[in-house]
Parts: C-alpha cells; sequence; structure tokens
C-alpha cells in the first residue's frame, strides 16, 4: 500500500494541465453499452475508477481498449450478459449506471449494490423510482438489484430527493429513457457539468434530448443509438483543488484545461478567500494570491452552487484564514471525515451536525494522518503542502480513484510531495 509524504513550505510555481472528468467519463463509458458499433472516447484520465469501469463492461460483454494515446474504444460483442459483479461494483458508486443502460438495451440487469466512498448514506431510490416508472421491474436480492423490462415506456418523472435532484439517478433514467417508447420528461434533473456532458454524447449516438443544461430534460426515444467519437470535459474538481494549492500556499500558478464556467461557485468563494482567478486564455487561467486568508462561511450546494466534492478541499484552506468560518454541508451531512485529520495537524475545526466550525491557525505542523475518502485525500495533500514539517499521508489509494497521477503534478509545481511504499 503506498502513501505520500509532503514537506511543506515550498512555493508552487509553474503550468498544470487538469485531466478529463472522471465524473463525466464514468456514466459516458456505461452508455456505451447502448450502442452499435464502435465508440471512441477521449480525455478519460487513468484512474483506478475508470479501470475498474473497464472491467465492469468487459464482464458485460463489451470489447474495451485503452489505444497507446489515452483514448478508450469500446464495441458491445456480447448481448447476453448482464450481471456487473459485487467484486467490481463494491468499490465505486457509479458503476450504478450501468443499470439504466442493461435494462434498456438487454432487458434484463443484475447489478450489485454500489461502493464507493464513505460519505454519508447515498440512497439509489430514486434510479429506481424513475426506472420503474418507465416500466422496469426491480427488486434486490443477496445485495443485488435484479431487474427486467420487456419493455420500457416513456413517461413524466420528478425526481425529488431528500437532498435535491440526483446526478448518477438522472444519469441512469436519461440512458434508459433514449431507448424507450414515447417521450420522458425528467423534472428536477440533475444539471451539472458531467450530466450535459454525457446527454452531449448520447446526442452524437443519436439520441434525441431536449432541454440539456437545465432542470427539465425531454427525451424522445429512438430505435438504435449508433458508435461515435467525444472528448471527455475537463475535471472541474481537479481544477478547483489546484486552485485551493495555489490558496494555501500563496503561489502563482498557471491553470490549462480548464473550463472557468463550470467552477462559478468555487470561483466565487475563492475570491472571497482573498484569491484572485484571471482568465488567461480560452480555457486557461492564472491563480495568485497576494493577501492573507480571509474567512468565509459557505453551504454546499447542487450545481452551480458550491460543490460538496470542493468542500474538504476549502476547509483545509480555511483552516489557516483569519478568523472563524463556518461550512453547512447540505449534501452529505456526515462528509466530515477528514475533520480529525485536519486536527492532527493543527488545525481548529469543531464539528455540530451538519456544520464545521474553523478557527483559523497561524500555522499547520506535519503528521502522520489517514485519507478516508478520495476528497479527504486531497484535502490532507493540501494541508501538507503549507504545514511546517512532513506530513505522511496513509491510504492513498483513495485520492488514486480521483486523480491522475496528482504527485506528479504537484511536484512539477514545485511541491516536495513523493509517493513510497507503506511497509
Amino acid at each position: 500500500m503506498d502513501k505520500f509524504l509532503v514537506t511543506g513550505g515550498q512555493k508552487l510555481s509553474g503550468e498544470v494541465t487538469i485531466s478529463g472528468s472522471k465524473n463525466a467519463a464514468l456514466p459516458i463509458l456505461a452508455a456505451t453499452i447502448l450502442a452499435e458499433g464502435k465508440n471512441v472516447i477521449k480525455s478519460v484520465p487513468d484512474l483506478r475508477d475508470v479501470t475498474t469501469m473497464m472491467q465492469i463492461l468487459r464482464e458485460l460483454g463489451v470489447k474495451v481498449t485503452r489505444q497507446s494515446n489515452g483514448d478508450i474504444e469500446t464495441e458491445v460483442q456480447d448481448e447476453s450478459k448482464s450481471t456487473a459483479p459485487y467484486e467490481l461494483v463494491k468499490t465505486m458508486r457509479a458503476s450504478i449506471c450501468v443499470l439504466g443502460p442493461l435494462l434498456a438495451k438487454r432487458k434484463t440487469a443484475r447489478v450489485s449494490l454500489p461502493g464507493g466512498c464513505v460519505i454519508g448514506v447515498r440512497p439509489i431510490d430514486l434510479h429506481r423510482k424513475g426506472l420503474t416508472a418507465l416500466g422496469a421491474e426491480l427488486a434486490e436480492e443477496h445485495g443485488y438489484i435484479v431487474g427486467k423490462a420487456a419493455k420500457l415506456t416513456g413517461r413524466e418523472i420528478f425526481l425529488g430527493g431528500a437532498f435535491g435532484s440526483s446526478v448518477t439517478g438522472t444519469t441512469n433514467i436519461l440512458m434508459a429513457a433514449t431507448l424507450a417508447e414515447g417521450q420522458t420528461i425528467i423534472e428536477n434533473a440533475a444539471c451539472e457539468p458531467e450530466v450535459q456532458d454525457l446527454a452531449n454524447f448520447l446526442a452524437k449516438m443519436g439520441a434525441k434530448i431536449n432541454g440539456i443544461g437545465t432542470h427539465r430534460l425531454i427525451i424522445d426515444g429512438v430505435k438504435s443509438l449508433k458508435g461515435t467519437t467525444h472528448t471527455v470535459i475537463p475535471d472541474r474538481i481537479e481544477a478547483g483543488t489546484f486552485i485551493m494549492a495555489s490558496a494555501i500556499t500563496g503561489s502563482q500558478i498557471t491553470i490549462k484545461n480548464c473550463r472557468l464556467e463550470h467552477l462559478s461557485g468555487v470561483i466565487d468563494k475563492t475570491k472571497e478567500v482573498g484569491v484572485s482567478i484571471v482568465k488567461t486564455g480560452e480555457h486557461t487561467c492564472q491563480i495568485y494570491r497576494t493577501q492573507d486568508l480571509k474567512p468565509v462561511d459557505i453551504s454546499t450546494l447542487p450545481y452551480p452552487g458550491f460543490p460538496t466534492d470542493m468542500q474538504a478541499q476549502l476547509m483545509a484552506v480555511l483552516s489557516l484564514a483569519n478568523g472563524i468560518s463556518v461550512v453547512t454541508e447540505k449534501i452529505y451531512p456526515d462528509r466530515f471525515m477528514h475533520v480529525a485529520e485536519l486536527n492532527r495537524l493543527g488545525a481548529h475545526i469543531r464539528k455540530e451536525g451538519p456544520y464545521a466550525i474553523i478557527s483559523g491557525v497561524k500555522k499547520l505542523s506535519g503528521a502522520p494522518v489517514m485519507a478516508s475518502d478520495l476528497r479527504a485525500s486531497a484535502a490532507l495533500v493540501l494541508a501538507g503542502l503549507a504545514a511546517e514539517g512532513t506530513t505522511e499521508i496513509q491510504r492513498v489509494y483513495h485520492i488514486d480513484r480521483g486523480y491522475e497521477q496528482i504527485e506528479k503534478k504537484l511536484k512539477k509545481l514545485g511541491a516536495d510531495i513523493k509517493r513510497v511504499k507503506d511497509v
């Protein structure tokens, strides 16, 4: 098992190029189950979760190949397979996204209940609600969702949940609806950039979708979908993480392959903290800080609000702000596993229900810490960049699920970080 050793205090400089979005690539790969012919997906990050999705597709009779240039080619070869096994699905929640395509194209599915990061309860009731409304029959048997759908028929579906619309629920229902008979209307659909990217990919394959980028998706079912070529959007969470790296170290860096229009919630709060973000090209920006970090209050919200996937990283920054900040987690109220580990580095953070109260400190000190989930891992790396001494971060396999070679990118910017075997 690997760990990171991060020695803080180094200024960062130079350029970093953002990889393709993991959260867009995974449902897009799942959607290739729907296609007849070959798909070529470009700008897919080389991550553990992507490798897992590729393995799941192979289990489902899809030929999947990563080319030397990084492109992933897929082509369905055996439609008799419909089981996504526990051994693969348990590691990644996004694997539930194969459920909709399997029901729509193969009329049957057996998908293990998903795993992923331990950040609180994330039920799949909206997936079940939408797919059942389209005509699927679903049951749980021995830890699997077992479904059949002799025929899917378009319906009007309202996706209302305890914490708002569901991203993976929207994508599952959207994919299934593309091959359903008649028209499907998804009200209160998630409109994150990753959902938009999937919809654009489906449209390239021949799906008829209106309302992309809004909370009302209208899908007119078609008889079949054809393979196509598509480039995945840049990863807005990786871009946001490097913005926070600039903020916490007081450094000036340039970020390439970054779509600022996908980061409005992050940019708004980052500027309040005291960081400048200047667009210098179509998908290039410069980040720098010329003042002390300021405290802010934030609430995580569905897109375009401040994303829950950036909460931990901003909390690391706010631990060094000059004053008291309050973070309210409205998406996953239990997503505060990183608080105890940040406190081990000298932060002063108190958790009260869905709130975290952060009293800024003058400095952080390196210490051994343990990553609990993907974004918590990133927060600990950021804190380590600013801490005095060396921070030892264990269980970095979490960060490998969502960041493509983050230590190499940080090292290129001048960070003192290295990956070593944990003996």
